[in-house]
């Protein structure tokens, strides 16, 4: 009898796993330190396996194993991340390729404009910094947007990389994403409407380039191109972001997206 491997297909990145390969408990664990976030950052046992489907009596043991490992503290009754976690995000921002070669690209654009440039990765429903400009000269001048730290997380409908990223996928995959994660309302700028949504990032995809103005936070306005790779596959966003009241949507467009094509160009070059 000829045995025929099970594989598992992940919900989101349809990444493929033999299921023999598969280790459900380490699964588990990292689903529960991402349980963990902005919206709440300290959860009791029975938060924790409302947020990840684990039973309480397997959420407890996860909690406590993950406190004695470092990753978690605990009151006895709340539980919270610990900067242990870090690790992981320095040793993927001090290895990792394209954060490293887009640093200085990022910090000429900013000492040609003196706006705040940011590399950007699409993660499920969210983006994620992983470059930014910085010029120490430049502190006094340069706006500092929410979000723009790296490793923060924000939400991929209302951000123009979120959206110049979304736009490369394929129709049938923009719809499963907005199935999935759904369009949040953040500001009253931001589009929350499937139809217009699809309709925008048709546009952006055609134009090959997103602008967003306090679709995300009042205030803040920016532009973003996509970073393409030798597959042709969109990798990550170029994006310069500012205050509504210091830069025009004229005035990106005109001066500010030639030069991020530009380094998006040489970018593309080089990864």
């Amino acid at each position: 009898m000829v045995k025929v491997d099970a594989f598992l297909e992940h919900p989101n990145s349809h990444e493929c796993i033999r299921q023999e390969d598969y280790i459900a408990g380490l699964a588990k664990g990292l689903t529960l330190l991402e349980a963990f976030g902005v919206d709440r950052q300290r959860l009791n046992v029975t938060q924790v396996a409302e947020r990840t489907g684990i039973s309480r009596t397997a959420a407890r043991r996860y909690l406590k194993t993950l406190k004695y490992l470092g990753y978690l503290d605990t009151d006895e009754h709340y539980f919270w991340l610990t900067h242990r976690v870090l690790r992981f995000s320095s040793s993927y921002l001090s290895s990792a390729h394209l954060p490293k070669i887009a640093q200085s690209f990022l910090n000429l654009l900013s000492a040609q404009t003196t706006l705040t440039f940011s590399l950007v990765v699409l993660d499920d429903n969210e983006v994620v910094p992983i470059a930014r400009s910085y010029l120490p000269q430049q502190d006094n001048l340069r706006v500092s947007p929410y979000g723009m730290h790296l490793g923060n997380r924000l939400p991929a409908h209302a951000t123009s990389t979120g959206k110049v990223l979304l736009a490369a996928l394929s129709e049938q995959a923009q719809r499963e994403w907005v199935k999935t994660f759904a369009l949040r309302r953040l500001t009253p700028f931001t589009i929350t409407d499937e139809i217009k949504f699809f309709e925008i990032l048709k546009a952006i995809s055609q134009a090959d380039y997103c602008l967003s103005r306090e679709e995300h936070e009042l205030g803040v306005i920016a532009i973003a191109v996509p970073v393409i790779d030798a597959q042709g596959k969109a990798i990550a966003a170029l994006n310069c972001m500012s205050q509504t009241n210091r830069v025009q949507e004229d005035y990106l467009v005109q001066q500010i997206l030639p030069l991020l094509r530009n380094t998006a160009n040489e970018l593309r070059n080089v990864i």
